[in-house]
């Protein structure tokens, strides 16, 4: 039991972020909650509760087996125990559904370590150390961890149920109600919470609960599901089970597109970043994908780069930017700890540095504040302790923010391990694209097919307009970029290359294993210019001594002769907003012949896509030079608008990168 209610007593905090749980015991030793005046499960266990009550409540495991996917969305995750003992059961089952997702909402989530000292002595102690291990930081987000490789997925939404359920895209086949009691938590039991509920409700769904009180049975045959009464647990009488059987099912609205119903493959025309972020997404769902690129290798272009910057960003207040690059990120290093761990992939997350010279101390606490972020997702570092974790003292000295799980990665490593378990082929140059036999084709120059599937992604960056035809308008602009690297032991640095971490201000800098630093890069419009350049190279030796990496003598003498620097030329697609472009892209004609009818355009569920009338087209693009931290959860986000499966943000940041927004 759990209380992501409007109206807990525990919601006064000092700032505005979440408010964690205050777990206590009983005499017996029962977890409860002191704000609320209840426990979290009877004396009997949670996991015998969570057995008979929600499981068997939901005719589970039976209802799931032989399905590709089963989605269960729980009111409360309090403590965990439902999960855990789902997710045990589902591994005990040979016939359980290929993949399970958990989503559950909590408004207090608990502190890792009240996390860990609950489950000291859990039933299941090796599946709640994963949990333990996995927990992510207290951020009002929706944070998604992963299990028996991706079988199993948590979607953790921390926040008020109210204010959150209408941001889930999902479909539940399993209705978990499970807060504190309607009399000490009477919101998470309203009438307006079930008819935020029914719109999640798939056809054939179940619900169960603990409680019998009249208000829920009410609230749950409001929206349409045909309650009984059970046996109950735990010295309560009755338990609360039903089944949606609605008398009236609306139809769908004409704009609704189903997901993706034949065989589950798809073609991906990019091997860079976007692509292979793409493929990952897809992968994640059981698909399989082929991804070809006119390059010999993956990542051969702009995301070739030796090494880039990856961390979220700050606003004050809480921008939607800020929540995607947030989300995002904490994305990025959950699924790149173990490649790091392993060396499969260069880098480190263990910290990065935004340098703000602008900011004063007194100010930046309070945007802090104002937000309410927890100091293990980001902290204001003063020009002391900048200096001190950076490793670099500037001319001018000054603050900045800390992102612990910030860092830098190699993109080129990153998008090979994105790219694992889908079939490479490069050296393939497509021109066109077109639609045979309920297939789409890439073709060659001279018309031959060079790879086809019922699902296609163009994730060919600034070649992507070309592809579509230009039929899709997509706000692209190219940026040249050129980064200076400096080699081991130059001397003009200021500070040992093991002493650096990854940081920024005006330009950047981070230390490759190698003992080389990669610093700069520059930002060129309306420059086609491949080559690497030494004013480009004096460019970035200027910001990096006003870093303090480099020393102005050093830079100086080296201004006139720069024979002994590496860099790299690349060119980011940037979109105006600076978001990536994710989804099905808009068919132009379409929309403007729709806008010239006066139809309804204002959502962008509405908006016409391109080959709508055949379906299985799909972008993504616009990565910037934020590709790094973005790609993994964009191409998340883009399979399941593919696939169905629950989206791991919410509406309105999927929203914030689907091509049919206005960008510009």
């Amino acid at each position: 039991m759990s209380a992501p209610s409007a109206s807990a007593p525990a919601a006064s905090a000092a700032s505005a972020g979440l408010s964690p749980a205050r777990v206590a015991f009983d005499a017996d030793g029962t977890p409860c909650a002191p704000d609320y005046g209840d426990v979290y499960h009877t004396a009997a266990g949670a996991f015998a509760q969570a057995r008979h009550v929600f499981l068997a409540g939901n005719g589970l495991p039976g209802r799931w087996q032989g399905r590709e996917r089963f989605v269960i969305l729980e009111t409360g995750f309090g403590l965990g125990n439902n999960f855990l003992a789902t997710w045990a059961a589902w591994r005990a089952d040979p016939q359980r559904c290929e993949r399970l997702v958990f989503i559950s909402l909590e408004k207090h989530p608990l502190t890792p370590g009240d996390l860990a000292r609950v489950h000291r002595a859990s039933e299941e102690t090796a599946l709640a150390a994963e949990l333990v291990a996995q927990w992510p930081p207290l951020t009002p987000d929706l944070h998604a961890l992963d299990f028996e490789g991706g079988r199993v997925q948590l979607l953790l939404v921390f926040g008020d149920a109210l204010q959150t359920l209408p941001g889930l895209q999902a479909e539940a086949d399993a209705l978990y109600l499970d807060g504190f009691a309607p009399s000490r938590n009477a919101e998470l039991w309203s009438a307006e919470l079930f008819r935020r509920l029914a719109r999640l409700v798939a056809p054939g769904a179940t619900a169960a609960t603990w409680s019998a009180a009249r208000a829920v049975r009410d609230g749950l045959a409001s929206i349409g599901f045909a309650v009984e009464r059970a046996p109950g647990f735990g010295g309560k009488r009755d338990i609360t089970v039903a089944r949606h059987a609605p008398r009236f099912v609306p139809p769908r609205p004409a704009a609704w597109r189903p997901p993706h119903a034949g065989p589950r493959q798809a073609l991906v025309i990019g091997a860079g970043l976007a692509g292979a972020a793409a493929a990952h997404g897809l992968l994640r769902q059981g698909w399989q994908v082929e991804v070809i690129d006119r390059q010999a290798a993956p990542a051969a272009e702009t995301s070739g780069n030796p090494g880039g910057l990856m961390h979220g960003i700050f606003n004050a207040p809480d921008s939607l930017h800020a929540r995607w690059f947030r989300a995002a990120a904490l994305r990025t290093a959950r699924l790149a700890a173990p490649a790091l761990a392993s060396g499969r992939v260069a880098g480190r997350l263990d910290g990065f540095l935004r340098l703000e010279p602008r900011l004063d101390e007194a100010r930046a606490r309070g945007q802090l504040a104002a937000v309410g972020l927890p100091a293990d997702w980001i902290a204001w570092q003063d020009a002391e302790a900048a200096a001190a974790f950076s490793g670099l003292t500037g001319d001018e000295p000054c603050g900045g923010w800390q992102f612990r799980q910030g860092g830098w990665l190699s993109p080129a490593d990153w998008s090979r391990h994105l790219l694992q378990g889908a079939t490479f082929r490069g050296g393939l140059a497509v021109q066109r694209l077109q639609r045979e036999n309920g297939l789409w084709q890439a073709l060659d120059a001279d018309g031959r097919v060079l790879a086809a599937a019922p699902v296609l992604v163009v994730a060919a960056a600034l070649g992507s307009p070309a592809l579509l035809q230009d039929r899709a308008r997509l706000p692209l602009v190219p940026v040249r970029g050129q980064t200076t690297v400096l080699p081991a032991g130059w001397p003009g640095l200021r500070v040992r290359p093991s002493q650096l971490r990854p940081l920024s201000g005006q330009g950047y800098a981070l230390a490759l294993p190698d003992g080389r630093v990669l610093t700069g890069a520059t930002t060129q419009h309306d420059d086609p210019d491949p080559q690497v350049r030494a004013a480009d190279h004096r460019h970035n030796l200027q910001r990096a001594q006003r870093l303090g990496l480099v020393a102005a003598g050093a830079a100086l003498a080296s201004l006139d002769d720069q024979g002994d620097l590496d860099g790299r030329v690349g060119w980011r697609a940037v979109t105006p907003d600076r978001l990536p472009l994710a989804g099905p892209p808009v068919d132009e004609a379409a929309l403007a012949a729709a806008a010239s009818g006066r139809q309804r355009l204002d959502a962008l569920r509405l908006r016409p896509r391109l080959h709508d009338g055949q379906g299985g087209l799909y972008l993504l693009t616009g990565l910037g030079s934020r590709g790094l931290a973005s790609a993994a959860l964009a191409g998340e986000v883009l399979a399941t608008w593919i696939t169905g499966a629950p989206c791991p943000v919410a509406a309105d940041l999927r929203d914030a990168i689907d091509p049919a927004r206005r960008t510009g």
